[in-house]
């Protein structure tokens, strides 16, 4: 089963490429919306981070018999990484927290998705040089540690 699951992963991924906006990383999952959401903030935890804000428009519609696909935005980010990117660019805390973004699929399943801290980070590369680069490459890891977390 996990062969026909990896099979079919890579079968999808041209198509999941030509679909990703630049500066983002994808991974879908066979776990449903609510697991997912879960498991993010979980791994969240366990990578040294912080949930700091989250939104998301389904129960909301709910509430209002509007029914739509799960749909959660889960900021996060911690006060360590707080103060060194202040200490770079002043400019760039506008960015924090950075976000996770988990979507329910039509099939059930989910995925999660961020814009790569490198990424959000490079507009203020001219103002925290190096150190802010630095900065990012480290969250650029930690993020790819709490995908990979959540998604398995």
């Amino acid at each position: 089963m996990k062969r026909l699951i990896l099979l079919l992963f890579l079968w999808t991924l041209p198509a999941m490429a030509q679909n990703t906006p630049d500066g983002w990383a994808v991974y879908p999952t066979d776990k449903s919306y609510d697991e997912l959401v879960d498991a993010t903030k979980a791994a969240v935890k366990e990578n040294g981070l912080i949930v700091v804000t989250q939104a998301g428009p389904t129960k909301a519609a709910a509430a209002r018999g509007i029914t739509i696909p799960g749909n959660r935005v889960i900021g996060v980010f911690n006060n360590d990484y707080a103060v060194r990117v202040l200490e770079t660019s002043t400019s760039a805390m506008i960015e924090a927290p950075i976000r996770f973004y988990v979507t329910e699929n039509p099939d059930g399943s989910a995925n999660l998705s961020y814009k790569t801290p490198s990424f959000v980070f490079a507009p203020y590369v001219f103002e925290g040089g190096a150190p802010l680069q630095e900065i990012a490459r480290e969250l650029d890891k930690t993020f790819q540690n709490i995908a990979e977390d959540a998604v398995k």
